[in-house]
């Protein structure tokens, strides 16, 4: 197994990752009574083919088996950029589903390299994969001179111990998709982060 920029080829897969990490629920949620998880996931491959979306393949690392099949995906960009990257999604949902997205809040600062996405196969789970590719993501946010950030629900104990054994730590909260998640960057960045916003301020 190893890990790769992703390529547009794993869009497919990116979107089976989107919807395994927000949970069939909340993808349901989105496609309303008049469409199918189908449709969802099909809302996701097209902006995963993309080039300028959130979700795109561009933004995406894989981990890839022996048969170079994706088994693992994680989706991380420049938080300053997350209005811009958003705006193709806030449209094909408005498109597809009916649906207004444009009030949704901000998930994460312009002063961090946000981790948005990260999801493994549900058949290659338990092999470390996650952490590698957490691991990975961290990495990507050094060229960028920002700190890695990433939201996680409450209730969500075992995502909460990846990330607090790959050093990441709370900073806050934030509230997103109804629910109010806790704030974490990865430890080490943390001065990096402090030293962001104070030329933000400037």
């Amino acid at each position: 197994m190893k890990i790769i920029p992703a390529r547009k080829k794993d869009a497919q897969f990116i979107a089976r990752s989107i919807v395994w990490a927000v949970g069939e629920e909340l993808a349901r949620k989105l496609a309303g009574n008049d469409h199918t998880l189908d449709d969802v996931h099909t809302l996701f491959r097209e902006l995963a083919e993309r080039e300028d979306t959130q979700y795109s393949y561009r933004n995406t690392i894989v981990a890839i088996d022996d048969n170079d099949e994706a088994v693992g995906a994680l989706i991380a960009y420049d938080g300053a950029k997350l209005r811009m990257l958003k705006e193709p999604f806030i449209s094909a949902c408005r498109e597809k589903f009916g649906r207004d997205m444009s009030a949704m809040g901000d998930e994460c600062d312009a002063d961090e390299y946000y981790i948005d996405t990260l999801a493994v196969d549900p058949a290659y789970r338990g092999r470390g994969i996650a952490r590698r590719l957490l691991e990975a993501g961290v990495d990507m946010a050094k060229p960028v001179g920002k700190p890695a950030g990433l939201l996680v629900e409450k209730s969500n104990h075992r995502a909460r111990n990846l990330y607090e054994k790959t050093g990441f730590r709370k900073i806050g909260e934030r509230p997103f998709a109804s629910e109010i998640m806790d704030h974490l960057i990865h430890s080490e960045d943390l001065e990096t982060r402090k030293r962001v916003c104070q030329n933000c301020e400037k």
